[in-house]
């Protein structure tokens, strides 16, 4: 669960394979995990939360055959988040990144996450406050600030959004902050700066002939913000 008042984040780098070549899923997996991705974000959408359909439990459970020791976190862009909990937990899921937006009970599905022994990630859309995440922050691992619309990919990225990030990083130093939506090496340093640490890239990252360059500069600038930030913190 989340921490404060130690700035204990650590950099992360999860490549969103839906960006990669579908008819190959497993494979690409294995190319961003080779360019030095520290988990991979696997965006699961059911055409009614959002308008896209994606894939399901049986992808990710045939995935994790293929990567047996990485980290998913599954970005659940679904609504009704709790009836998928089991399935994508007996699939292999590491991290259960479900919207806030999506259930009306948070809590009672925080604790049906944890049951599982999943990670808890929470999300919240561009139209969300972040006051409203605020309850749930201490209870997660992690807090997800969409900066672009959910559900499809290539969008630009909001930098209107930090705000968000820069009160959740200025009250939880320890805290777990993914941006997902537009994030490359044009936009990462204002993701980075204002506090994120878990960074999803897609096509940036995915679509570049050479991922493990971008996914270096991406680490370099972020873990340089963090260690600027941390310093900040103790003056």
């Amino acid at each position: 669960m989340s921490s404060s008042g130690v700035y204990s984040c650590s950099c992360k780098i999860g490549p969103s394979i839906l960006n990669g070549d579908l008819s190959c899923l497993g494979d690409e997996c294995k190319r961003m995990m080779d360019a030095g991705a520290d988990y991979l974000h696997l965006d699961v959408m059911d055409g009614h939360f959002v308008p896209n359909i994606t894939f399901g439990a049986t992808m990710v459970k045939w995935l994790r055959k293929k990567q047996p020791g990485v980290f998913f976190d599954l970005h659940m862009m679904v609504s009704e988040p709790e009836k998928w909990v089991d399935e994508m937990a007996d699939a292999g899921a590491n991290q259960y990144t479900f919207h806030l937006e999506a259930t009306e009970n948070p809590r009672d599905l925080i604790k049906q996450i944890r049951n599982r022994g999943m990670k808890v990630g929470i999300g919240i859309k561009p139209g969300t406050p972040v006051e409203k995440v605020l309850p749930y922050v201490s209870d997660v691992d992690m807090v997800l600030i969409m900066t672009v619309e959910p559900g499809f990919g290539g969008q630009k990225f909001m930098a209107d959004m930090m705000p968000k990030v820069k009160h959740l990083r200025r009250n939880h130093p320890g805290l777990d902050i993914e941006v997902d939506g537009g994030v490359g090496l044009s936009t990462i340093a204002t993701a980075a700066e204002a506090g994120a640490n878990m960074i999803v890239s897609g096509s940036a990252v995915v679509k570049s002939p050479d991922p493990k360059s971008v996914i270096t500069q991406l680490r370099e600038i972020t873990e340089k913000w963090i260690k600027q930030n941390a310093q900040q913190q103790t003056q």
